[in-house]
Order: structure tokens, then C-alpha cells, then sequence
């Protein structure tokens, strides 16, 4: 659907004050991505969403198998592996296989579907990159998801002009909440090629990933043509 874009059209941010404990309703965050693999940013972006989102709980859900990305995933043991490894010391970060376990395209807008159905009452919260936020006009049953979660979009802090893609006039109208971001270097497009490179990861993820990766020997074969689109 595409919509007629307005000038006017501004986001509109969600007051990030502490919620009312008396209203009741757990407060749950979904953090999805391919986690390909996962990294310090990943890590770091996940707590401040506990912190600022005020989260009872955050659920890592790696993608199963991705509507939009063209290259080839690690096998997604390896990657739900990780995913252990780098939340475990946290209790309030809990793993999802949902997307995994599904046998087709993974579609945001089913996988909230399913957990709303298995946990009536849970507000939901979809943590989402800032490119991700522009083109979520572009994602499968967008209108519904909308209604379904409170965006939560993640900054770039330092971002300077010009960083940042505009919304869709018809996604910035909804209300969302904004986590800052600080500035981090790590990208897992980079790790994985400085894996394929012979290079060390050890600053980049957490120290049991590193270990993880080099025991299983995961990215060494990686070609450069693998890495069209792999952004996370």
C-alpha cells in the first residue's frame, strides 16, 4: 500500500516515564533479528531497552528464515546457541525459538499474533532499528502489527544530518518510544568478514560467543558474494 506522503506528518514519541505498577500489565519487549552472530551492540542495545522501556522481560527471537535478507544464515542452533551464551547472567532476557521452529518466511506480524495468543494481558513491545523503522510501511501485514505492539525504535545518539531515513507519513502518525543508542563499532557484516580474514573478534562479542565461534569454526569459509544484504 503506498501512501500519500505529507509534509506535515511528524513522529510522535510515547512519554518514557515510569508506568503505573498499579495498572498491572507486564511489560514484555520482542528483540529480533538474524543475530548472525551475535554481538556487543546487540547486547548493549538490549539493556537499555530493560532500562528505558521499563521491561519486565525481553525475548530474543532470531529469525527463522528471513523475508527480506538474500545470503545464506548460519544454521539456527548455532545462532539460538549464541544467543544463550551472550544473555545468560541476565533473568530477565529470555530466548524464543518461535521463528525458528516456523516453517516458512518469518513475518513479524505472526510471531506476535502467536505470543499474544500464548500470553493475554502482556503489553508488547517491538524493539526496531532506525531502518527498520523507515521501511516498516514495506512489512508484511504492517497496518495490523501497528496495532498490536508499541514501536520502539532504537537511535543512533550521535547520528549527525542526514543519517537517519524518514517513515512512512502513515507509520510516523503512531505514537512509539526512542531508545538512544550510543555509538558502538561493531556490525555482525563485519565480524563475519573479519572472521573469513583470520581476524580476531574478542573486542567485538561477548567472550563466550568468541570461544563458541572459533570451537564450531563458524564464517571462516565466507565468500565476499555472501554478504549482499547481511546487515545484522
Amino acid at each position: 500500500m503506498n501512501a500519500t506522503r505529507q509534509p506535515d506528518a511528524k513522529p510522535i514519541a510515547v512519554s518514557s516515564a515510569k508506568p503505573n505498577a498499579a495498572h498491572g500489565a507486564k511489560r514484555v519487549g520482542i528483540f529480533g533479528g538474524s543475530f548472525d552472530p551475535v554481538h556487543n551492540a546487540h547486547v548493549a542495545l538490549a539493556r537499555l531497552a530493560l532500562a528505558e522501556l521499563w521491561l519486565d522481560e525481553l525475548l530474543w527471537v532470531p529469525v527463522g528464515q528471513p523475508w527480506q535478507k538474500q545470503r545464506e544464515l548460519a544454521p539456527a542452533p548455532h545462532r539460538e546457541a549464541m544467543v544463550r551464551l551472550a544473555i545468560a547472567g541476565e533473568p530477565r532476557f529470555a530466548l524464543s525459538r518461535i521463528e525458528t521452529q516456523r516453517v516458512g518466511p518469518s513475518y513479524t506480524v505472526e510471531t506476535v499474533r502467536e505470543l499474544q495468543a500464548a500470553r493475554p494481558g502482556v503489553r508488547w513491545f517491538l524493539v526496531i532499528g532506525q531502518d527498520q523503522y523507515a521501511g516498516f510501511h514495506t512489512w508484511h501485514g504492517w497496518q495490523e502489527l501497528l496495532g498490536l505492539v508499541t514501536l520502539a525504535v532504537v537511535g543512533r545518539a550521535a547520528s549527525g544530518p542526514g543519517g537517519k531515513r524518514e517513515a512512512d507519513p502513515q507509520v510516523l502518525r503512531v505514537p512509539h518510544e526512542a531508545v538512544a543508542l550510543p555509538m558502538m563499532a561493531e556490525s555482525s557484516t563485519d565480524i563475519r568478514e573479519r572472521l573469513a580474514h583470520g581476524q580476531g573478534i574478542d573486542d567485538l562479542v561477548p567472550a563466550p560467543v568468541a570461544r563458541y565461534i572459533a570451537r564450531h569454526h563458524l564464517y571462516q569459509d565466507l565468500k565476499p558474494s555472501q554478504e549482499l544484504n547481511g546487515h545484522s
